[in-house]
């Protein structure tokens, strides 16, 4: 981990890469886990592109309250995102929407003195493409960005949409799309790989017959789900840990204790729920269309729970998944 101490009236930096803009007087320490895996710093916040309804069975329900499918809806949230001081965007084949952030970025970056190199990309394998047809869907990914590169490439799904989840052929599906990513990251069309939505039993299956290790896994990760045995194979292996959905879709907002420290620290929920993950050193991916939103889903670099409020808030842990299990799938 590398550790960047900052004044926080200049663009907070992690490596070449700005992150937030926060109109303060104080210091911070950032924890870029990235740094390990792919020898850069990368911000601990960026902005998802993930709209709530998006197909296909095997895929992960949508999260957050994002709808942003069409091209003025995401060059509108862009815009307000790179505002905000977000330069970490992720997206999906599934999304639905690589197209859209590609063209938007490449018109928005110039107005906001940026270029390709200021931003980090996060895309995702369609569970569609999962197996044979991974080197088309990834290579359809690239397409559709047209950015040259894709910062960060994931499997997204350890199920093969359309197949049962016990059946044999999903982890031969898998091993076979990792060695596509790998030979994408060899040719440098993918700068890093990883995984999302991975049990600790397909991250410990993985890390026997890689050849490339997964640089990062992104993870639904909040109060109540706290995947303590991910976590610990993530330690294990080197592995940086990425939380989704933060806020519970939603439902963590309205927790009494959630909003017993908000109401001590004058913060909203959501950036308390943001917080708790961020001073745990994992990156997060909070999600709005909503301008003040956007803005103040940032504004979680410039305060600091106490002890005892990241306690309370890690004793609410109760095993609650909100969005799709992939435990059972072989």
């Amino acid at each position: 981990m590398h550790e960047s101490f900052i004044n926080l009236t200049l663009l907070l930096k992690l490596a070449k890469f700005k992150c937030i803009y926060i109109n303060s007087e104080i210091s911070l320490t950032v924890l870029s886990p990235l740094k390990v895996c792919i020898k850069q710093d990368v911000p601990h916040l960026h902005y998802s592109l993930c709209p709530p309804e998006h197909g296909g069975s095997d895929a992960p329900p949508g999260f957050g309250d994002l709808q942003v499918v069409s091209p003025e809806d995401v060059c509108l949230a862009v815009d307000a995102a790179l505002l905000a001081g977000y330069r970490h965007f992720d997206t999906a084949a599934c999304y639905q929407n690589e197209a859209e952030l590609g063209r938007a970025l490449k018109k928005l970056l110039p107005k906001h003195g940026l270029t390709r190199e200021d931003v980090f990309i996060t895309s995702k394998l369609d569970p569609k493409d999962q197996g044979e047809k991974a080197m088309e869907g990834a290579l359809q990914s690239l397409s559709q960005l047209d950015l040259g590169y894709i910062d960060l490439y994931l499997i997204h799904w350890p199920g093969t949409q359309g197949m049962d989840e016990a059946d044999q052929l999903n982890p031969v599906n898998r091993a076979q799309s990792w060695v596509t990513l790998e030979e994408l990251h060899a040719q440098g069309k993918l700068k890093a790989i990883g995984v999302s939505n991975y049990t600790p039993a397909h991250l410990e299956e993985l890390m026997q017959s890689c050849k490339t290790h997964p640089a990062v896994i992104q993870v639904e990760f909040h109060p109540q789900f706290c995947q303590t045995e991910l976590r610990s194979v993530c330690e294990k292996y080197g592995v940086c840990f990425e939380a989704y959905s933060s806020l519970g879709k939603g439902v963590l907002v309205t927790d009494p204790v959630v909003m017993e420290i908000a109401k001590n620290c004058e913060r909203t929920p959501a950036q308390v729920l943001l917080r708790w993950a961020v001073q745990q050193g994992l990156p997060v991916i909070p999600k709005s269309s909503n301008p003040g939103r956007i803005k103040d889903n940032a504004r979680i670099f410039d305060f600091t729970l106490s002890d005892t409020d990241m306690n309370r808030l890690s004793a609410l842990d109760c095993g609650r998944k909100y969005c799709r299990d992939a435990s059972q799938i072989v």
